[in-house]
């Protein structure tokens, strides 16, 4: 489903050049459960918006099942990433002046979905916190938002869900409680790729990729 060939890139020139991607060449198949590991800089972070489409690549080519997505333009790109990716990151990225209603709701409305309180509502259900669907973000624990952007995620309907450090704000119970909710995920057909430094959250995953100084080690 997804194919990384020889996929470089570069920030800066000259002098100034910093190679974040040197040759990744690597397959994700669709419905597998992948860690990306690597320490701080690795280039995994990178990689992760090579393969959402939030980045253009340098050189190399990226395959999203039919499509070439390494020669889109950055509109392409744009169109690309709503159709097949949703994010989940560390910060929650949450908007705090709506609820968690609101916000789960915002990838539908962008769609122009109808029924939407339905779709929202089930996803709440999902992940446990259909009963704070009124709240307002700040009015959450850290567990609690996460779970609501996780609900977002799985509101926008695509098979591609990646998440960037989504534990690394976390304590450890409820990194766990959160890790349960990915399997469950992963369990209904999605295609997850999680990055993470710990070990301990990549090991539930199916399979691990390590990264260092860009390359996959």
């Amino acid at each position: 489903m997804i194919e990384l060939t020889d996929v470089k890139k570069d920030y800066g020139k000259g002098d100034y050049c910093t190679h974040a991607l040197q040759g990744i060449t690597m397959k994700v198949e669709r419905g597998e459960y992948v860690a990306i590991v690597g320490t701080s800089g690795s280039g995994k972070s990178t990689l992760l918006h090579i393969i959402g489409g939030m980045d253009q690549l340098t050189s190399g080519v990226y395959r999203f099942a039919d499509e070439v997505v390494s020669d889109y333009s950055l509109s392409k790109l744009q169109d690309f990433r709503k159709r097949n990716i949703s994010f989940i990151f560390q910060n929650f990225a949450l908007m705090n002046k709506y609820t968690v209603f609101e916000n789960v709701e915002m990838p539908l409305l962008a769609r122009n979905i109808k029924k939407r309180k339905q779709i929202v509502m089930d996803c709440l259900e999902r992940v446990g916190i259909a009963n704070l669907k009124s709240k307002l973000p700040t009015q959450l624990s850290g567990g609690q938002q996460q779970r609501c952007a996780i609900a977002r995620a799985l509101a926008s309907d695509t098979q591609v869900i990646l998440a960037d450090e989504p534990t690394g704000a976390l304590d450890n119970k409820t990194s766990s409680e959160i890790m349960s909710c990915f399997s469950d995920i992963h369990e209904a057909g999605h295609t997850v790729i999680l990055i993470t430094h710990d070990m301990s959250i990549a090991s539930k995953c199916q399979r691990i990729v390590r990264i260092e100084d860009g390359k996959i080690v």
